[in-house]
């Protein structure tokens, strides 16, 4: 099978408990991982403001999931995630080389890194 890298976003309602929240990451990502998905990083956004109102509630729970899988598995994942409620909005999406990278560096933390101005001396 040929495997590709891929990563979901998906908007949860902002009613859930926090044990309510990690529960539903937690049945997608063993969905995932039964269905032979490597799992490379999973994270948790937090609660942030929405652009536009959905279900009528202006904010939610993001949470990003990065893995490697087979393109069959993609079908499987969103038909899930469409029969749940909790989920206001989701995108999943291929990422190539770039992405790959990118999503690297974002784990490493290398954007978060603040840059210190650097000192000249004074003549």
């Amino acid at each position: 099978m040929f495997q590709k890298n891929y990563e979901t976003v998906f908007i949860l309602t902002p009613v859930l408990s926090e044990v309510q929240m990690k529960d539903t990451v937690d049945k997608f990502v063993n969905l995932l991982k039964t269905e032979g998905a490597e799992i490379i990083n999973v994270e948790n956004w937090g609660l942030k403001k929405l652009a536009y109102p959905i279900q009528k509630k202006s904010t939610g729970f993001y949470v990003l999931i990065e893995y490697k899988a087979d393109p069959s598995v993609i079908k499987k994942l969103e038909i899930e995630i469409r029969r749940d409620e909790k989920i206001l909005r989701f995108l999943t999406t291929v990422l190539d080389k770039h992405g790959i990278a990118y999503g690297d560096k974002r784990r490493k933390g290398e954007f978060n890194k603040k840059t210190e101005a650097k000192e000249e001396p004074v003549a």
